[in-house]
């Protein structure tokens, strides 16, 4: 597991992965498409399921 968490880490380093951490930041900044993000994570993640 570690090897994949190393393997993450080494991509957002790179000049593509900050271009897509760049492009994520910008989009979650857009209220509109926090909205989405937040009613998505009120449907699947919304916490344990009994």
């Amino acid at each position: 597991m570690a090897g994949i968490v190393a393997k993450v880490q080494e991509f957002l380093r790179s000049p593509q992965g900050r271009k897509y951490t760049d492009q994520a930041k910008r989009y979650a900044q857009d209220p509109k498409n926090r909205a989405k993000a937040q009613e998505l994570f009120k449907r699947f993640g919304g916490g344990k399921k009994h």
